[in-house]
């Protein structure tokens, strides 16, 4: 083990749990907007009461969403120096502009609506809410713009004197293929997560707090959880497979890891199970659907799609010895992980809906319990999602341009590696404990009473102090 090998490793472990927050931040701010909106125009107090409840939730997450991004930050110049120095003109504009933009528009606008409750008139009140839900998602596409460009380089030249890659077209940056079709499709995981915990939560009082007067405000939450998880799942296939078809375009080598496939085939074989040799070159066994591959990968069912051992020896052609394949196992079963667990969170919405059909209150306890871990699994499919396209990029740290072993700090140490890499993981594993009690605490606690308080005294709403919303 190297200071390599334990610096990829942080990265890897910084960057999965951080992601546990990012999409229910990004899913619960627009579904917390469209509860507030509904109370906006009805005036139903169950709208209200669900808003800040789910509100709260909400909150919770992106405190703990941005503790945990700041680490990111500090890792490319404490670990990954020379990558840092490499892309620092390109990665520089977008980063900034999340940072200085979406994210400060973000966290202004949720202080106001905070601490705007029953001061700011009520269209300005909503008005921040949704304001915050824009700056949430744009700074995920700047950041997923950033990403894209480590998978699908594209507005740069290469200084020949000082070795960088400078920005040359920073629209081509912002529009790259690979960024517009992974934003949806991250959108829609996100909304896969934020749909389930809300699903969860409402079924949990709708079984357990049956004669409770907020029965149908949970209930609602309920379904519209479950309606949110089945969209969001039909979206996530729609864009993965546009997505698909990008990725066999500028990395081919990703989707025949994620497949399996060590021979170049026209027509090309969906996997469903392979056994490959223990060197990862070959393929021992393998269950088959005919002719699916080429059609995910080139929208023709007798497409050709190259294989691991023909794109090897292609590489190693155009860019010396080498070996350019990414670890077969894990691309191949973090893509179908990525693909089950997200199935199965629909599988439950779907289920969850036809217990409540016709005003039924459901009562199976193991749907309960199928109801509880609901979360997870999109939290699990986002995970597994990442770590494929992440893994699967290797041994790149920008596809064609920079291998990640020319990224890693030539200065860091593995002993002080080690020592951050320990330090970050305890912390994290401390603020994961804080994160699950909270949410759960509130989640218990239920919907908050929303009935107006009467002052007893005189004194003048402006010389209140400001106090936190909930």
């Amino acid at each position: 083990m190297d200071a390599l090998d334990v610096a990829r490793w942080q990265f890897g472990v910084t960057t999965v749990y951080h992601f546990l927050f990012v999409p229910l931040t990004i899913g619960l701010s627009v579904l917390v907007a469209i509860l507030q909106t509904m109370w906006h125009r009805t005036g139903n107090e169950r709208y209200l009461k669900l808003t800040k409840f789910y509100g709260k939730l909400f909150l919770i997450n992106f405190a703990m969403g941005v503790v945990t991004g700041i680490v990111q930050e500090f890792q490319f110049g404490m670990n990954w120096s020379d990558y840092s120095r490499f892309v620092g003109d390109i990665f520089g504009a977008p980063l900034a502009i999340e940072a200085l933009v979406a994210f400060f528009l973000e966290s202004t606008f949720i202080g106001l609506w905070i601490f705007g409750w029953d001061r700011l008139p009520k269209r300005l009140h909503l008005a921040a809410i949704w304001a915050a839900a824009i700056g949430t998602n744009l700074s995920a596409y700047f950041i997923l713009a950033a990403n894209s460009f480590m998978q699908n380089p594209v507005g740069f030249r290469i200084n020949p004197d000082s070795g960088r890659a400078e920005l040359t077209d920073f629209v081509a940056v912002l529009t790259n293929k690979v960024a517009l079709v992974t934003f949806p499709h991250t959108l829609a995981g996100a909304f896969l997560v934020a749909g389930s915990l809300m699903v969860t939560v409402g079924l949990w009082h709708v079984m357990r707090n049956r004669d409770s007067a907020d029965t149908g405000a949970y209930r609602f939450a309920t379904k519209l959880g479950s309606w949110v998880v089945l969209f969001s799942s039909a979206l996530v296939i729609l864009t993965g497979d546009i997505q698909g078809k990008i990725m066999t375009e500028v990395q081919p080598m990703k989707m025949a890891a994620a497949e399996g496939l060590y021979t170049t085939e026209s027509p090309a074989s969906f996997s469903v199970l392979t056994v490959g040799s223990l060197d990862g070159s070959r393929e021992l066994f393998a269950v088959k659907i005919p002719y699916l591959l080429s059609f995910l990968g080139t929208g023709d069912p007798n497409g050709t799609v190259q294989g691991i051992n023909d794109l090897q020896a292609q590489y190693a052609s155009q860019y010396g010895p080498g070996n350019y394949a990414p670890i077969i196992p894990v691309t191949y079963w973090s893509f179908r992980f990525m693909i089950g667990f997200g199935l199965a969170a629909a599988a439950i919405a779907l289920l969850v809906l036809w217990s409540q059909r016709k005003g039924r209150t459901p009562t199976s306890k193991w749907l309960l319990r199928a109801g509880l871990v609901m979360p997870v699994l999109p939290l699990l499919a986002n995970s597994f999602g990442w770590i494929f396209t992440e893994m699967g990029r290797q041994p790149w740290i920008v596809f064609g341009e920079m291998l990640t072993r020319d990224g890693v700090s030539r200065s860091v140490s593995l002993t002080e590696v080690l020592t951050s890499f320990t330090a970050f993981t305890l912390i994290y594993a401390v603020l994961a404990v804080v994160e699950f009690k909270l949410l759960v605490r509130y989640a218990r606690a239920g919907v908050p009473d929303v009935t107006p308080q009467t002052d007893d005294d005189d004194t003048d709403d402006a010389e209140r102090p400001l106090a936190f919303a909930y």
